[in-house]
């Protein structure tokens, strides 16, 4: 059942006025007071449901940029070796709430470089095809990013894409992939898997994969499994440890609100975390920090994801999401989780009672089968439905367009409200005319 569908106005009351008093109920309500909310074309605050793509600035990452612009101004190199707040060691400021939001030890998370390169990284040392087994499993429609990552280390085995790359897509008709055709393929194939690389929250439909199940049903095949968490991680719970995840990996900039480019992380499982053996691209800040600036011939890593960083931090980078991270830790995930779900549920409640003639959501109705973003495709011609999101953008509806028809919304719980949900069916119902 949808999670609002009992809280559908009843007949003497408007959908705005109930949407004000979910607002007044709203626990979390203050945390949209802690963010920068871009202007609207009236001059007023737009409404902004695009966190999965960029999340809004939280007030406070403009005082962690200064405060580490100052320590540059007034130490310059000895900032590195500042006794309250080392730059050497700035990036474990960010393990505790990375390691909270992705359900795992502090020593298997580290925070390092961009999403992309993380996975490069993993690869590396996690896809290593040998004798049958040479695939990579993936989702049809993956992000392009992991798409070309995927075949570039293809390739660099000397094999053929063609028949290494592996792809799942939703049967005829849906929209969603079901867990039980991964888990069929993977008895079916799964001697001929290396590595499973799925997304946590699949990027242009919004479905929620089942990590828990994918993962226990591909180490049953004995493959190698690992995710991509950049629509995941910051949107709903995880247990990357307890799921026995192999790695993982995401970005910082989307619902994490790190900034544009932010620093992403990497998590490696601590049955990993001493396999020095496994081939990597080593660079010194992986090394043993005992001896990392000896300078020694030969790299020693250090133990668990950490031993994977191949550069010290870029701390301009970092200090934005350190900001962000500690209203994370602050209201807590499951906190979000649960206001999530709600308002992520009024907006399908709307869209099904006004506009189910006319959009249809390939997001999942099932809250365990999706984070905060729907994904709506519009019924109608490719250049009309473009028609209406630049309409929707231009009176301040800040959501975003994937070709040919699909508007994707993500209302975030950290800074949007029951009355924008409103105000955005309204919005689109006009302009569906």
């Amino acid at each position: 059942m949808n999670a609002l569908s009992t809280s559908l106005p009843p007949a003497n009351t408007t959908p705005l006025l109930l949407a004000r008093d979910l607002d007044a109920a709203d626990p979390l309500r203050t945390l949209r007071d802690r963010f920068h909310l871009p202007r609207g074309a009236d001059g007023g605050p737009g409404v902004y449901f695009c966190g999965h793509s960029l999340g809004l600035a939280p007030r406070s990452a403009a005082d962690a940029v200064n405060e580490e612009l100052a320590m540059w101004a007034e130490r310059g190199v000895e900032g590195h070796f500042d006794p309250l707040r080392p730059w050497t060691r700035f990036h474990e400021r960010l393990t505790a709430p990375l390691a909270e939001l992705s359900g795992a030890l502090r020593s298997e998370v580290v925070a390092m470089n961009t999403l992309t390169v993380n996975l490069h990284l993993m690869l590396t040392s996690f896809y290593r095809p040998s004798g049958a087994r040479t695939r990579i499993l993936i989702e049809q429609r993956a992000f392009s990013s992991d798409r070309y990552a995927v075949d570039s280390h293809i390739r660099l085995h000397g094999l053929d894409p063609q028949r290494a790359l592996l792809q799942i897509g939703p049967r005829e008709g849906e929209s969603g992939i079901r867990t039980e055709d991964v888990c069929e393929l993977l008895e079916r194939e799964g001697q001929q898997i290396a590595t499973v690389l799925l997304s946590g929250v699949q990027y242009l439909s919004g479905q929620r994969f089942d990590m828990a199940s994918i993962a226990s049903c591909a180490r049953r095949q004995g493959c190698v499994v690992g995710f991509d968490l950049a629509h995941a991680i910051g949107n709903v719970p995880l247990q990357l440890h307890d799921w026995n995840t192999d790695f993982a990996v995401w970005c910082g900039y989307k619902y994490l609100n790190g900034g544009p480019g932010a620093i992403g992380g990497c998590f490696v499982h601590e049955r990993h975390a001493r396999a020095f053996d496994l081939p990597r691209l080593a660079g010194w800040w992986g090394h043993d920090t005992s001896t990392r600036f000896a300078m020694p011939e030969a790299f020693g890593p250090q133990a668990g994801a950490p031993g994977w960083q191949v550069s010290n931090l870029p701390i301009l980078s970092a200090a934005p999401l350190l900001a962000s991270l500690a209203l994370f830790q602050e209201a807590g995930i499951d906190a979000l989780r649960t206001k999530s779900v709600r308002l992520t549920g009024y907006l399908e409640s709307l869209l099904r009672a006004t506009l189910s003639e006319s959009v249809t959501i390939l997001t999942p109705s099932e809250p365990l089968a999706r984070g905060c973003q729907l994904s709506l495709r519009l019924r109608r011609s490719s250049s009309e439905a473009r028609a209406v999101y630049t309409a929707l953008i231009r009176d301040g509806f800040i959501c975003d367009w994937r070709e040919p028809d699909v508007i994707r919304v993500a209302p975030v719980p950290l800074y949007n409200t029951f009355t924008e949900v409103q105000q955005f069916v309204t919005a689109l119902t006009r302009e569906m005319g």
